[in-house]
């Protein structure tokens, strides 16, 4: 398992700071004997199970993963990026025991600094995350014919969590109403967690042909 092969991502990698408030949360989380189910995402599960391109996966705020797992045992190449070290730590652990360590790159980094090669993956999924800048920039990684998935707290789950900052919550119709028009939504639908917040998931493919992309004006 490798944290500097490049893979699909161009540029540098930089580090995130060892003060970055996003860090330190999720850090003090993984720190404080926190036991990993690594069980894969419902929204990654099903998008693995449909007709996807060959091509690498991009599991984006990954934390200790099953995501990433579930991908690699599929023979797929795995970036799994990710703020904690200690997550990372967990998932590489696991990996290694599980025999796919070769298939997963770890990328300890902000998602802020992420930079992926345009049309680089096969899919790209975040469950646990969300910032407009990154969805964009994770759309634009998703291949032809490839698939995004995104499952995020709404500006609704505040009345729950009043602790949410609205920067981390979905606006409406977000994030479909994001997405390139090359782009067919698949599902977006809103499901509550535990607490009772809301949360939006999304499932979305880009044109898989270069005329079905020029068709929706979307060169």
């Amino acid at each position: 398992m490798s944290s500097d092969d490049p893979g699909p991502v161009s540029g540098r990698r930089s580090r995130p700071p060892d003060a970055h408030p996003d860090r330190l949360r999720w850090n003090a989380k993984y720190a404080g004997g926190f036991v990993p189910s690594f069980s894969p995402h419902p929204l990654a599960v099903r998008a693995l199970a449909t007709d996807l391109p060959d091509g690498p996966v991009a599991d984006l705020a990954c934390g200790a993963s099953g995501t990433a797992l579930l991908a690699a045992a599929d023979g797929r190449q795995v970036t799994a990026v990710d703020i904690s070290e200690l997550a990372l730590a967990m998932l590489g652990d696991e990996a290694r025991r599980r025999g796919l360590d070769r298939l997963i790159t770890l990328v300890h980094a902000d998602l802020a600094d992420w930079r992926p090669r345009p049309r680089s993956y096969a899919f790209a999924v975040c469950t646990g995350f969300w910032s407009q800048a990154v969805f964009v920039t994770a759309a634009d990684a998703v291949a032809a014919g490839g698939l995004l998935a995104w499952q995020a707290y709404t500006a609704e789950a505040r009345r729950v969590r009043p602790d949410l900052d609205p920067d981390w919550c979905l606006g409406p119709g977000e994030p479909a109403s994001l997405l390139p028009i090359c782009f067919t939504v698949l599902d977006q639908s809103d499901v509550t967690d535990r607490r009772g917040a809301m949360r939006r998931l999304m499932i979305a493919r880009r044109a898989a042909t270069r005329r079905q992309t020029l068709a929706r004006g979307c060169g």
